[in-house]
């Protein structure tokens, strides 16, 4: 990591298509798809419910590409964690066009494996898991450093 720098981004969304695979002759690929999240609130000058998509990119690289490519379907839960890259090329009227891109790092799937199955057993069984996190054993010896 460069000094005082960090790139880093962590999504929790639905997927709205499926992965679509690019292969390269070096067996290396690339997986692409839409991640949608949404933020709802109340405007509070009109007490109206208003509710935000924003639309984001994900690539994914190699094998982290195929495991997607196989078990993510449109409409999934998805938890994504991985950096911004924007990209840069020239259209076919020779204007600059720029896409920014979340690189896939790390990603943990978020819907039940059947859907298809009723919803009580569902709701019992295949509860959503939390986006992994490191964990660590508190140190009972060390004082707390918080300001508050």
């Amino acid at each position: 990591m460069a000094s005082g720098t960090l790139n880093k981004v962590m999504l929790i969304g639905h997927t709205g298509d499926d992965v679509k695979m690019h292969y390269f002759d070096d067996k290396n690929c690339l997986g692409r798809f839409p991640l949608a999240t949404n933020e709802e609130y109340v405007n509070k000058s009109t007490n109206e419910r208003v509710s935000n998509t924003e639309w984001h990119n994900i690539v994914v690289r190699n094998k982290a590409a195929e495991i997607c490519e196989k078990y993510l379907h449109k409409g999934d839960m998805v938890y994504i964690e991985g950096r911004l890259k924007t990209r840069k090329w020239t259209d076919d009227r020779g204007n600059d066009r720029y896409s920014t891109e979340i690189h896939c790092t790390e990603f943990t799937f978020l819907s039940p494996k059947n859907k298809s199955e009723n919803t009580s057993k569902m709701n019992q069984t295949a509860s959503p898991k939390t986006p992994p996190q490191q964990v660590s054993e508190p140190d009972e010896n060390k004082e707390d450093d918080l300001p508050f």
